[in-house]
């Protein structure tokens, strides 16, 4: 399953320079569903990174924002809380989840700290992470071409939050990543 998630890589790349900085993993090492499975990243920011999976249910693209320093995380949530950042962002994510995204993350339990219970965006104000991801399932075109066009046009769909995330949280050009996405 590597080679193919290499070439459909490779597509997108071509497609789109911004998607160059991929990575695929190799599952040598680990057994359960080793042969049934294989993700790759698009690295588009520190701790930013579009994720693809080709698994035995078809294909999965996602945004994800995890595994995030707490510097990270406090910017984060201090632009969550600003008044006109934290509206797109609110904005981004019901865009993607009209869109057949489902949005997730590491969440607090409790309401965070510091912050007014009733914030108006205080659920966000409690992940750590955030994620968004939807399947394109597994019908014909997953052995065609066309994969890759159904790939680009998710992390289209995608670039609001990645560029939010990007812009407010991983401060990429700061950090020494390349800006993406």
């Amino acid at each position: 399953m590597r080679r193919p998630m290499i070439g459909l890589l490779n597509q997108v790349a071509d497609a789109d320079a911004a998607y160059e900085d991929f990575a695929v993993w190799g599952y040598g090492e680990v057994l359960l569903r080793a042969w049934q499975c294989q993700s790759a990243i698009v690295r588009l920011a520190r701790n930013v990174e579009l994720t693809v999976r080709f698994d035995l249910d078809g294909l999965e693209v996602a945004l994800a924002w995890w595994y995030a320093p707490s510097e990270q995380i406090e910017r984060y949530r201090a632009a969550v809380a600003e008044p006109a950042a934290g509206r797109r962002l609110v904005t981004a994510l019901r865009k993607l989840e009209r869109q057949g995204f489902a949005v997730s993350g590491d969440r607090l339990k409790r309401p965070l700290r510091g912050y007014p219970a009733d914030h108006p965006r205080a659920e966000l104000l409690r992940h750590k992470s955030l994620i968004a991801s939807r399947s394109l399932g597994a019908e014909d075109w997953i052995h065609t071409a066309a994969a890759a066009d159904r790939v680009l046009e998710a992390f289209t769909q995608l670039r609001p939050l990645s560029r939010w995330l990007t812009e407010n949280v991983a401060l990429a050009g700061r950090e020494g990543a390349p800006t993406g996405g």
